[in-house]
């Protein structure tokens, strides 16, 4: 019955709308409903991404006393030695407790951790941890650590995306679809680019360009897009020089040697990261230090490096504009190129957090101006400005390292509103990725999950397997199409058995070794307890499980 004190529209509009809530969590939202729940995801994510770098800029100039943080180390080459030294230092302490209370393994995480959950939880993360190392790289970037602002966007986007894909139940394909919205509307909230948010989602997270993805990930683009300009305006993050052009076409060798260049140095800065990395972890692990310390000593290290050159403070805006403007000497920019990479090197092995993308671009943009600036030098008839070289460098060297050519490409533009240099820069770019993904595991992002086991680089036919546990395809002890128990206790006695908590990836190799129709699956109770026989696995049921999985994949990526 109508309650006589309500209108009877009012209350027709609730019921309706309750009755489409339950609705979409039962059974999942429709195309139209999708789009809608996207563009509210991407709102959301483009608010947070907002917020993220507002409230760095105003932490930021706190900390160190300044108004305008775009000029940051101009300023901080002022303040007293022991500020420069102490702010990092605050900031990683802050950073660690932070990390070693709500994580796991004290790691911040970022994009990579975005990619993985893309690829095997159903487009999910952890939110948890996720807030956790939000928080952690707020505090780093806002105190000096010399990482970007974007991982922890994006990560901050797919905990957004994760919650509303739990209220509603989303199944995989739709799971995957809002992560890449979230990371889409993040990215071009950030950087203002709403054509290179859109493909970095697609290219970099989602590692498909499927069409159902396309129309809902533009959207939400769109909208993170307008959320940055309504409170930037239409401006781009960098100014560069009137008639930055391409003078010659007999230059565009030089730009093939830049791109190898760049990719070189993006392997280096790789490298460097994950070196000092396991060093870290080595010295942590013979001294005991505390792992909540770990980004303490970074931060110390950072600041004494700061104290001499301050330009290694932050995402370095400055510096890779002086950089792109041409307003650095050529001893200069090797140097700095130098301290860049060893500052980010610190940061991220110190588990600070935050992400590669900016220093890279820094660290491009040094790089191409170095090259330009010889480059014009020994052939000043057939060369344009060593400027174009700086934007090529920037592009090449972020592409190699974040592995996508294609958005980092359109990034680059997006960034500094120069679309006229676009053969020299894509030239840069092709050649960069070309050598540094023969050199890594095809990115940065990739390398990390690599390091960790599991092999997303490779391709679905390589970690599918992965994705199923042994004790969700056997066939248990009791199943009237099991196993012979007896055969399968002589099996176990010949040593050919698996964990019922192990995965295919086991699995598939014991079977090429052993030659055998099915393997027991055990439970391991302890080092000298007997194994409990919990079932068998079939090897045609692995093979049909991994053999769906494949056409599931190749299905929604092809649709």
């Amino acid at each position: 019955m109508a309650n006589p004190k309500i209108p009877q529209p009012f209350e027709t509009a609730v019921t309706a709308c309750r009755d489409g809530w339950k609705l979409l969590r039962h059974r999942g939202p429709s195309q139209i409903q999708f789009w809608f729940i996207a563009l509210a995801v991407g709102i959301a994510a483009g608010f947070a991404a907002l917020f993220f770098r507002k409230g760095i800029e105003a932490l930021q100039a706190r900390l160190y006393g300044t108004e305008d943080v775009q000029y940051l180390h101009s300023f901080v080459s002022s303040l007293p030695w022991y500020l420069i030294l102490i702010i990092p230092v605050i900031g990683g302490l802050l950073t660690g407790i932070i990390l070693h209370m709500f994580t796991k393994d004290g790691i911040a995480r970022g994009v990579a951790d975005v990619i993985e959950g893309a690829a095997l939880r159903d487009g999910q993360v952890s939110t948890k941890a996720g807030v956790a190392s939000a928080v952690a790289s707020f505090i780093t970037l806002s105190s000096g650590g010399s990482t970007g602002r974007e991982g922890p966007v994006v990560h901050i986007a797919a905990v957004i995306s994760t919650k509303v894909c739990r209220w509603i139940k989303a199944d995989g394909i739709t799971g995957r679809d809002l992560l890449g919205c979230a990371v889409a509307a993040a990215v071009s909230a950030s950087f203002n680019a709403p054509i290179a948010g859109a493909l970095f989602a697609l290219e970099v997270v989602l590692r498909h360009f499927a069409v159902h993805a396309f129309a809902p990930i533009v959207i939400a683009s769109v909208a993170g897009t307008v959320i940055n300009r309504l409170e930037y305006g239409d401006v781009t993050e960098f100014m560069l020089p009137v008639g930055n052009t391409l003078v010659f076409y007999q230059e565009l060798p030089a730009f093939l040697l830049l791109g190898l260049l760049c990719g070189l140095v993006a392997v280096v800065l790789m490298r460097a990261i994950f070196w000092t990395d396991d060093i870290g972890t080595a010295v942590q692990r013979r001294t005991g230090l505390p792992r909540w310390l770990r980004p303490a000593c970074a931060g110390l290290l950072l600041g004494a490096m700061a104290i001499f050159y301050p330009h290694i403070i932050g995402v370095g805006y400055e510096t890779t504009s002086l950089a792109l403007t041409g307003q650095l000497a050529l001893n200069e920019v090797v140097i700095f190129v130098v301290l860049k990479t060893a500052a980010v090197a610190v940061t991220m092995a110190g588990r600070m957090g935050g992400g590669v993308f900016s220093p890279s671009l820094m660290i491009g943009a040094l790089t191409g101006l170095a090259f330009g600036l010889v480059a014009t030098g020994i052939f000043p008839d057939v060369s344009g400005s060593e400027t174009l070289y700086a934007l090529a460098g920037m592009g090449a060297v972020a592409a190699a390292v974040l592995g996508a050519p294609i958005s980092t490409t359109l990034i680059v533009f997006e960034l500094t509103g120069d679309w006229q240099t676009g053969l020299a820069v894509m030239v840069a770019v092709s050649m960069s990725t070309a050598l540094s993904s023969r050199l890594v595991d095809r990115s940065f992002f990739l390398t990390q999950i690599e390091r960790k086991g599991v092999h997303l680089a490779a391709g679905p036919q390589a970690y599918l397997l992965a994705m199923f546990r042994v004790s969700s395809v056997m066939r248990e002890v009791d199943d009237p199409r099991g196993m012979d128990e007896a055969r399968a206790w002589e099996l176990i006695g010949e040593g050919v058995y698996v964990d019922a908590a192990a995965t295919l990836e086991v699995a598939m190799p014991i079977f090429d070794r052993s030659m055998v129709p099915f393997i027991p699956v055990v439970t391991l109770t302890g080092e000298n307890a007997a194994p409990e026989l919990q079932g068998g696995l079939f090897h045609v049921d692995a093979l049909k499980a991994y053999n769906r999985a494949l056409a599931a994949t190749a299905a929604e990526e092809h649709s």
